[in-house]
């Protein structure tokens, strides 16, 4: 296989196989592989129409769904290379994606999104808006399809580029990761042979496509394992989605498990004997998974767990055989909760610029505080500051039109510098934070923000937190909290801070009213603090607290 549209075409010969599911006009509806592959040859037809050829760049800025899969399939079949946007990302780095790449087609699914890129481009390329009223300059998917096409495909090398992902720019504008066909087609090997994906699996799809891991774990995968892939309506849908649909695999990110446990702990909180009944079975769960049960925990596993852990099985579908989580830190707590009730969460970790999956845990051999061990295809050392360096066929082609940037991360023999801290034991990676994101305060004390964040974070007052400190002589606690009062704030974060050194306790927290989200510029698509963005936003604030010494 060298095409990544070969995915869909090796299913030729079982034209009625479903393969997705997609809620629409009022229910939910299948695509079998005859449909999938007709939709797709009437999307070759349009690009060829549009005088699209071979190495051109298309963007795609639309939510989960049937069109998205076919149109980047059939890019793929003609050598075309597809831009994924994050379809709530703001306007201006939109903008900035579709022309660094070169864009000559925009395909998008609302209007809102139309008259955002008609103030943030210069020059608009064409423009196909697949849903809703279209005005000028757009023009409407059903007009732009012609009736008919055949779906076939280009030959072409394996090492051609498949696709420009932009990061999430945290710290800047994003970089154009560029990814071959290879690349990704060598990731799914390596992920194939670390965990299985069976002809008879369900995946619901709860994480925007224009994500790497959920578009090579939650689309490329199943479609090459035969699965069936079910589009989830949205949020707000998602339970009634889950029990409806009975998936038995999930992609997702830990913040779904971490609020799903926040709505289990505000409810508990109102009936202690439950509560109490809740976390005995979760700790007798956890221990019989690490084989250190104790005598009192058969009581409870034979009385009240099946109480609990049932239910909880039940909310997700009553069939889920693993949830593989990515994208960031699995907290400590989270992890031995769910599994403790019967949930198999395997953590795993990636980066965009690998494809993206590097390590994930195994179902016969799980240590959720840890991410895994290496896919069978992936090398992996150490730095001389113990940063991750890895070294595989899924390691990009380099950055768009930004080999200094290129040449910054990976090294002339192809080690890739991850940037974060790990170590490595027992041939599983430990993360242990970012190189470039270590606060160092005025007397020296470093201290990794993200330890102090994932530690509060578990109260569900906190909806969002930042530590500031780099050169202080203290640390500040920025955050986002459904309570008013700074003072009981503090107490509570510093109480979930125990286990820390003193040195990395707060002293004094900031609340903020406004949430930091992506329409506002202080999250990324992927739901990242960008640091910087959020500093400067309350910068006024933070260093009036400094210089007047109020703690």
């Amino acid at each position: 296989m060298n095409n990544l549209a070969q995915l869909l075409y090796q299913w030729r010969q079982a034209p009625a196989k479903v393969l997705y599911r997609q809620f629409m006009d009022g229910a939910w509806q299948d695509y079998n592989v005859s449909a999938l592959m007709d939709l797709a040859g009437r999307w070759q037809a349009a690009y060829l129409q549009a005088g699209l050829q071979a190495g051109d760049r298309i963007a795609l800025c639309m939510k989960n769904g049937i069109h998205w899969v076919v149109a980047d399939l059939a890019a793929h079949a003609l050598g075309i290379i597809v831009v994924p946007l994050y379809a709530d990302d703001n306007a201006d780095n939109q903008a900035w994606c579709i022309e660094n790449s070169g864009a000559k087609l925009l395909i998008t699914d609302h209007l809102r999104a139309l008259t955002r890129f008609q103030s943030g481009l210069a020059t608009l390329p064409p423009i196909v808006l697949t849903k809703g009223e279209t005005v000028a300059p757009a023009v409407a998917l059903d007009d732009w399809l012609p009736m008919q096409g055949k779906f076939s495909l280009i030959e072409q090398p394996a090492d051609k580029l498949a696709t420009i992902v932009y990061t999430s720019g945290t710290t800047g504008r994003p970089k154009g990761v560029m990814l071959s066909h290879q690349n990704i087609l060598s990731n799914l090997d390596g992920i194939l042979d670390a965990y299985e994906v069976y002809e008879h699996d369900v995946l619901l799809s709860v994480l925007p496509l224009s994500h790497m891991f959920e578009r090579t774990g939650g689309y490329y995968l199943p479609l090459k394992a035969g699965a069936i892939v079910v589009y989830a309506r949205g949020i707000n849908e998602l339970a009634q989605d889950l029990e409806q649909q009975r998936p038995t695999v999930i992609m997702a990110v830990p913040r779904l498990f971490e609020r799903m446990l926040s709505r289990i702990d505000e409810r508990l909180a109102k009936t202690p004997f439950k509560r109490w009944m809740f976390h005995r079975a979760a700790q007798a769960g956890w221990r019989r998974f690490n084989r250190t049960m104790q005598w009192q925990d058969w009581l409870v596993l034979k009385t009240f767990y099946p109480l609990i852990a049932r239910p909880l099985s039940q909310k997700l579908g009553g069939c889920i055989r693993k949830a593989v989580i990515g994208g960031a830190a699995l907290d400590e707590r989270v992890a031995q909760t769910f599994i403790g009730l019967g949930v198999p969460l395997l953590q795993g970790y990636g980066m965009t610029e690998a494809s993206p999956v590097v390590a994930v845990n195994r179902e016969n051999n799980n240590d959720p505080l840890s991410v895994g061990e290496p896919l069978n295809n992936v090398e992996t050392r150490l730095s001389a500051q113990n940063e991750l360096l890895i070294r595989g066929p899924g390691i990009m082609q380099g950055y768009w039109e930004n080999a200094q940037a290129t040449r910054k991360i990976i090294d002339d023999e192809g080690w890739l510098n991850t940037g974060d801290v790990v170590e490595l034991r027992e041939e599983r990676i430990y993360i242990r934070g970012r190189s470039k994101n270590i606060l160092v305060l005025s007397n020296g004390e470093k201290i990794a923000p993200e330890d102090i964040e994932l530690a509060v974070m578990k109260d569900a007052v906190f909806e969002q937190v930042m530590v500031i400190g780099e050169g202080k002589p203290y640390l500040i606690l920025l955050a986002v909290a459904k309570e008013s009062d700074e003072q009981l704030l503090l107490r509570r974060a510093n109480e979930l801070m125990k286990h820390l050194p003193r040195y990395a306790r707060v002293r004094r927290v900031l609340r903020v009213d406004e949430p930091w989200t992506t329409e506002n510029n202080l999250l990324t698509p992927t739901m990242k603090i960008k640091r910087n963005a959020v500093y400067e936003q309350y910068r006024s604030r933070i260093e009036t607290v400094y210089r007047d010494g109020k703690t």
